[in-house]
């Protein structure tokens, strides 16, 4: 036979309260004043009836679809697979489902017109570009919405990691093995991030008074990374070092160089921004400068649940960023 829904009567039968102190508890309500024992017999009265909300009830009462909904720019990079953890581990604590799409072409457009319908409370943009017309539909939307390690020249209302610092590190550790000549593969021109990553670079070469290598700019795939690195490597002056804009464009440059009859890191050593699991399986293992890729995804669900249509949010994460230290760097050959 088919199991009966458990119903919010059940569970309030079952503690032995009213059927509003169980919506309450259930809604984290911050007024309600009940004594610290009978909270705890409603939270195992849920437990054990194994109850769970009726999202569509509770949105036609609260004119809420109790969903957030998070756009980044590629499933292929994973990078974003991070952040996307970290988001809807903090949505499901607020009580929240996470939507994530791809924010390119027609799924672009399908995500607005849920916005339209009322079907999304609040908006995460990971990486779409400075898009005016985007902000200006988000707008008319009146709905909160804020943008993930991107930044919008038209409106201030982000959160972001520290990528110049980031930077610096790499940099840093490339400049302490040794090496004078280090180039930088650098993300897309269109990214934020990539831009922030350059500046980074560019600042911590002059501050080991080095002269800027050479800059070649790349998408954040493998396939880019492998063409940028191909390029680096046929310069007339090799570098002994590059810094890599991202993690996935460090696989397909490390792929280069291997092709061009080099080996990594005897001849060119190779660290990359963002630090995944797959890259201690690499050959060699590849070091890398970690970011707080979840915390960022947390802190975007945070600001976003407290959020205004109209407010303003320029916010520099905070959190630990570090250097991975792995067998793609060592000193230059010629030390």
């Amino acid at each position: 036979m088919k199991r009966a829904r458990v119903t919010l009567a059940d569970v309030a039968a079952l503690a032995k309260v009213d059927r509003a102190v169980v919506s309450r508890v259930l809604n984290k309500d911050p007024t309600l004043n009940i004594r610290p024992e009978t909270r705890e017999r409603v939270l195992a009265a849920i437990e054990e009836l194994g109850y769970r909300p009726n999202v569509a009830a509770r949105s036609l009462r609260t004119a809420r679809a109790h969903m957030f909904g998070l756009f980044i720019p590629d499933f292929a990079n994973p990078v974003y697979a991070e952040i996307i953890k970290g988001a809807e581990s903090e949505a499901a604590a607020q009580g929240y489902v996470l939507v994530t799409g791809s924010a390119t072409g027609a799924a672009l457009g399908d995500h607005m017109d849920r916005i339209g319908q009322g079907r999304i409370d609040g908006l995460l943009l990971a990486g779409t570009g400075d898009d005016s017309g985007l902000v200006a539909q988000l707008d008319r939307a009146a709905i909160p919405w804020i943008m993930l390690n991107n930044r919008s020249r038209s409106v201030k209302r982000y959160v972001i990691l520290d990528d110049a610092r980031a930077a610096a590190l790499a940099v840093e550790h490339l400049v302490r093995l040794g090496h004078r000549r280090i180039a930088h593969l650098a993300g897309p021109s269109r990214a934020d991030t990539a831009t922030r990553r350059s500046a980074g670079y560019s600042a911590a070469m002059r501050a080991a008074g080095l002269p800027e290598g050479p800059i070649v700019a790349a998408d954040y795939t493998p396939a880019g990374g492998a063409a940028a690195m191909a390029r680096l490597l046929a310069a007339s002056e090799r570098p002994t070092a590059v810094f890599v804009a991202n993690v996935a464009s460090a696989i397909g440059a490390m792929e280069s160089v291997r092709a061009a009859g080099l080996a990594i890191p005897r001849d060119v050593s190779i660290v990359a921004v963002h630090d995944l699991e797959l890259a201690s399986y690499l050959n060699p293992a590849l070091t890398t400068v970690r970011m707080p890729l979840g915390e960022l995804g947390r802190r975007g669900v945070t600001l976003l649940g407290a959020l205004k249509p109209d407010d303003t949010v320029a916010e520099v994460l905070a959190g630990p960023i570090e250097l991975i230290q792995r067998q793609s760097t060592a000193p230059p050959p010629d030390l």
